[in-house]
């Protein structure tokens, strides 16, 4: 639902069913959907950009997918209910930095970090925090780059600068994290540690095709410079 719309559905009703402050949140939290979902489409645009110079330069595509959300008005207070933050709008955006999210998934270790400094060597582009998790797993395993980033978001009126979150990630990582986030809810009630530590082993096998990938990758890549060292002679 876009301002016009919710602005059409509330004028008829406006102080009669719902609070006047309850419209005007309602509003805002449209206003803060459209320039979240502002904020990753310029970053995703910005990957793919990236993705189509490589491609075109190097004849491959280190991006495998890009994805992105943008957190709902229910998530959004949910989240900040749970972190006994104000429920507003203006709170939203000082207290929570992944409301707009994006996933790079790269199908190899070393383009995770390839693509990361493409990305943050952008002038527009403000790094607010790194956690590298692949270097650093958590205790269950997962592993992903993750950036906070600021992105210029340019509207009628005025500019501002948007938080995003960033997870970039190999194809391997994101099929471990994805089926972990699945199966997390259920070992919870069950209270498995059995389970949890084989969920933590299948992370640490995964890491290790990801790093013979990469080697098979290199080993591929060497030859290929041979080759084309030896056409050039």
């Amino acid at each position: 639902m876009d301002l016009k719309r919710a602005s059409y559905l509330f004028e008829g009703i406006k102080g009669q069913m719902l609070p006047e402050n309850l419209i005007d949140t309602i509003r805002s939290f449209i206003a803060a959907e459209n320039l979240y979902s502002s904020a990753v489409r310029e970053i995703a645009t910005k990957l793919e950009n990236l993705n189509s110079e490589f491609n075109s330069t190097h004849e491959r595509n280190p991006i495998h997918l890009i994805q992105t959300r943008v957190k709902t008005p229910a998530s959004i207070v949910e989240k900040l209910k749970r972190r006994g933050f104000e429920l507003s709008v203006d709170s939203a955006r000082q207290n929570l930095t992944d409301i707009a999210g994006v996933r790079v998934i790269c199908s190899y270790i070393n383009d995770i970090y390839m693509i990361s400094g493409f990305l943050l060597s952008q002038a527009d582009i403000q790094l607010m925090r790194t956690t590298d998790y692949i270097k650093n797993p958590k205790p269950n395993g997962y592993r992903s780059l993750h950036h906070i980033v600021k992105v210029p978001v340019y509207l009628s009126d005025r500019m501002e600068l948007v938080n995003v979150e960033i997870q970039i990630r190999t194809i391997a990582m994101d099929f471990w994290a994805s089926l972990e986030h699945e199966l997390a809810y259920k070992l919870e009630r069950e209270k498995s540690e059995e389970a949890f530590a084989e969920l933590k082993a299948c992370a640490s096998e995964i890491a290790e095709i990801d790093l013979r990938m990469q080697k098979l990758y290199n080993i591929t890549a060497d030859q290929q410079v041979s080759t084309e060292g030896n056409l050039q002679k």
